[in-house]
C-alpha cells in the first residue's frame, strides 16, 4: 500500500442546528464530491448531521468552513471538529 501524504487528513464532523429536512447531506456530497474528497455523511438520531471526509487538508477545510453555514435553509448551531490521520477507506463521497 502507497504511504499516505501528510497533506491528507480525515475530519470527523458533528453539526448541531437545524440541519435535517433543508437538503444538509445532498449539498454536503456535492461540495465535497467538488473539493475532491472522500467520506460520507449522515443524518444521526440526536438531530444533528455527521460528516467524515478526507482529502487534501486545504480542501477538508474548505469544506468544514462551508459546514459552518450550509444550504440556505439550514439554521447551524455549531460544529465540531475532530482531526485525525487519513485511511483512505473510501472511494468516494455518499450518504450513510
Amino acid at each position: 500500500m502507497d504511504a499516505i501524504p501528510k497533506d491528507v487528513v480525515r475530519c470527523s464532523v458533528v453539526v448541531r442546528g437545524v440541519v435535517h429536512g433543508v437538503g444538509f447531506r445532498f449539498s454536503t456530497v456535492r461540495t465535497a464530491s467538488r473539493l475532491g474528497l472522500t467520506g460520507w455523511v449522515a443524518n444521526a438520531a440526536d438531530g444533528s448531521v455527521r460528516v467524515v471526509a478526507e482529502g487534501e487538508r486545504a480542501s477538508v477545510e474548505s469544506l468544514v468552513a462551508w459546514l459552518h453555514h450550509g444550504p440556505p435553509a439550514a439554521q447551524v448551531a455549531s460544529v465540531n471538529t475532530a482531526w485525525g490521520s487519513a485511511t483512505r477507506e473510501f472511494g468516494g463521497f455518499g450518504v450513510r
